[in-house]
């Protein structure tokens, strides 16, 4: 590619899931979940599954928006790829809030933590496995 050409859009395969974390005056905004059963009443960052041929900010943008009420930009890659069942990737990415207030539209309720709390609420396993990398962003 030359200087002139700008980069492509990210896309991802089939099986991409996205989750957005939203930083705000060192806190992390966390949704608390209502289904599956199994997962009801577990934290976790808002996000869901990136549409066939959809772009990784693009699907973030629609997924906080359906999740939260709110507009996000960015969609800097946060941690390690999360490997789910049915060979499902689950990717969390760094995103700014630009418009709206966040509620719980999908979810049970919405919580902003800083680093202390973020290691002792009880996250869904998947997210664990970005616990340091969200702390570097978070007060104590």
């Amino acid at each position: 590619m030359t200087a002139t050409t700008p980069e492509p859009p990210i896309r991802q395969p089939a099986g991409h899931v996205v989750a957005g974390a939203v930083f705000r005056d060192g806190r992390l905004l966390l949704a608390q979940r209502n289904r599956p059963p199994e997962l009801a009443g577990q934290w976790e960052l808002p996000g869901g599954k990136v549409e066939p041929g959809e772009e990784i900010e693009a699907a973030l943008r629609r997924e906080l928006r359906e999740e939260l009420g709110v507009e996000v930009r960015g969609g800097e890659r946060l941690g390690v790829a999360v490997p789910l069942p049915g060979g499902r990737v689950l990717c969390a990415y760094r995103v700014e809030l630009v418009a709206g207030v966040p509620k719980p539209l999908d979810h049970s309720a919405l919580r902003w933590v800083d680093a202390d709390e973020l290691e002792t609420i009880d996250l869904v396993a998947a997210d664990r496995a970005w616990l340091t990398d969200l702390q570097e962003h978070l007060d104590r």
